[in-house]
């Protein structure tokens, strides 16, 4: 939907990243995609050629990689790594891409917009670089944008302005986003919809406030009950031990029966290891993949 923030929340290992490049079929050569469907302005990605993908990358769906230093040319000023998105994607004269160039830095920082689009990526900081990769991906007026943990190399502060230039982008140009995060704190007043991810399948998903506020699944809860805020004030001021999750969420077994969080859930039966669970409704917008809600 326009102008729709949707969180993908899970820890490392959850499928997060496979997801966001699943999405524009850039899986590395040994992946495959077995089932399901990515519809697009009514079509399915899955099933676009070559050449039809190419007009979507970049033009109609763009990606944020994690890590701006490897994203972005370390020889190449910040201006001319925009403009080469831009030529990549349409045949504008000189002085088009130059003025569509300053418009897109003028609108990631309206503030010194000149300057950072002359320098080179080791003369930014690590908020500064993030801000050259979110104006690649929006050079070419893309209607969704996939972020995938553009915030993870962050200091909070820095976070924080980051999700502002998100905001005000979604404001101004009706953007609709895709922001994948291991952080639920971030989710919290920014998405509309909030999707969670654990082995690779969805868990839980429905509107931010119902999933951030009053989590379903046993994994959901338990990655809420280990963030030290929330457990701190769960506890009324008094010390707690801070709540873990036992296990490791990269040592799934592959094929496997059953619940993917079986055996680390505490709530785990004897139904879980026989087969996985579907999402059951809990209302018409908040759905959870739990036994524990089957009739």
């Amino acid at each position: 939907m326009s102008g729709e923030i949707m969180g993908v929340l899970g820890e490392s290992g959850s499928g997060k990243s496979t997801l966001a490049v699943s999405l524009v079929q850039l899986l590395p050569s040994n992946g495959e995609i077995s089932r399901g469907a990515v519809h697009f302005e009514g079509k399915d990605l899955l099933c676009a050629k070559p050449d039809e993908l190419q007009q979507i990358r970049g033009r109609r769906i763009s990606l944020i990689f994690q890590e701006p230093s490897l994203a972005l040319h370390p020889t190449m000023r910040a201006g001319e790594q925009v403009r080469q998105v831009l030529a990549a994607h349409s045949s504008p004269g000189k002085s088009a891409l130059h003025q569509r160039t300053q418009q897109v830095f003028a609108e990631v920082f309206p503030e010194d917009a000149d300057r950072i689009s002359h320098s080179y990526p080791h003369q930014l900081s690590g908020g500064q670089r993030q801000r050259v990769l979110i104006a690649q991906a929006i050079a070419c007026g893309p209607s969704v944008v996939i972020a995938d943990e553009p915030t993870a190399s962050l200091d909070p502060a820095t976070q924080m302005e980051i999700l502002a230039v998100f905001r005000t982008l979604r404001e101004r140009l009706g953007l609709a986003m895709i922001f994948i995060t291991h952080n639920p704190a971030l989710l919290s007043g920014f998405a509309d919809r909030v999707l969670v991810l654990y082995g690779g399948q969805v868990v839980e998903c429905g509107p931010a406030e119902a999933v951030l506020r009053s989590p379903r699944h046993p994994y959901t809860k338990a990655l809420f009950e280990s963030i030290p805020a929330v457990s701190q004030e769960r506890g009324n001021g008094r010390k707690m031990k801070l709540p873990v999750i036992l296990g490791d969420s990269s040592r799934l077994s592959w094929p496997r029966v059953g619940c993917p969080f079986e055996p680390r859930c505490r709530e785990r039966m004897n139904i879980c290891t026989e087969r996985e669970p579907a999402l059951v409704n809990l209302s018409d917008s908040h759905a959870a993949s739990c036994f524990k809600y089957e009739s």
